[in-house]
């Protein structure tokens, strides 16, 4: 088995060309927005039945860059930095037998629900841990 990590995103900014038109979370209906979580816990259950599941979260907007800077308080800053809080959305941890089913894991959650309850078709990245061997992507 190896661990994959799924990474959901809030923009398309750095990723291919969507093919569907991408509707924010803020646009979408309470209910809709129920229906998005539902899906996503309930293919985290399913995983969590299979083994296949090891952890998952759905992150706050909030956030801040700390470094370490000498003596005394590391500076925070909020910018200008490109950042994660405004890019990624979530997580999953897979724990699976091949890449080719983390990738067809990944797919299946970019049907998720959205507006309209159509899916979304969202991008997902999937990065291997380190020590995992997982095919080079040329395209």
């Amino acid at each position: 088995m190896a661990k994959y990590l799924l990474l959901k995103h809030y923009r398309s900014t750095g990723k291919p060309a969507e093919v569907v038109p991408e509707i924010p979370m803020d646009d979408w209906s309470a209910d809709e927005v129920d229906a998005h979580m539902q899906y996503m816990n309930d293919f985290a259950d399913r995983l969590e039945k299979s083994g296949e599941f090891v952890d998952g979260q759905a992150l706050s907007m909030a956030g801040a860059w700390v470094r370490h800077d000498g003596e005394g308080k590391p500076p925070v800053t909020d910018g200008p930095f490109a950042e994660t809080k405004d890019l990624i959305a979530g997580w999953m941890i897979i724990d699976v037998e091949t890449w080719d089913r983390a990738v067809e894991l990944a797919g299946e959650l970019s049907a998720a629900p959205g507006k309209d309850g159509k899916p979304i078709h969202e991008w997902l990245e999937v990065r291997p841990f380190l020590g995992v061997d997982a095919p080079t992507i040329a395209d």
